[in-house]
């Protein structure tokens, strides 16, 4: 196994599941900016393809809300506006390119508030529940 995958593996397997969330939000901000400078460049197919790792993100984040949870119905009203957007982001390319910023800034406030809460949270917790089982 390549040792930079394996390395990852056990990072991604030693997060808590707000650090978890934290991450895919980054990727999908990642995603986004290739997505951009791939259009810039008319580079369709790296366009398209950064564009599918966003959707799955997104399909991602939105089937594994639990929707017993208050916050969860507006994220998804949100995941399934983001998915309808970058519908037509990616099928009309150069004519709809500035969306893509507005996604990103989405994105980014999404991340920096489940960021923002995951701490609180973690800070919150007694030392003795901070504890890593091995």
């Amino acid at each position: 196994m390549n040792p930079y995958k394996k390395y990852k593996d056990k990072s991604i397997e030693g997060m808590s599941q707000g650090e978890l969330l934290v991450t895919l939000y980054d990727e999908s901000i990642k995603d986004l900016k290739r997505a951009q400078l791939a259009l810039n460049d008319k580079n369709y197919d790296q366009f398209d393809y950064q564009l599918n790792y966003f959707i799955r993100i997104i399909r991602y984040l939105n089937n594994t809300l639990d929707l017993s949870q208050p916050i969860a119905w507006d994220l998804k009203k949100l995941y399934t506006y983001i998915n309808y957007d970058i519908g037509k982001v990616k099928a009309a390319r150069e004519r709809m390119a500035d969306e893509i910023p507005k996604l990103i800034g989405i994105m980014q406030d999404l991340r920096d508030g489940f960021d923002g809460a995951s701490k609180k949270v973690h800070d919150e917790r007694p030392v003795e529940d901070r504890s890593v089982s091995v």
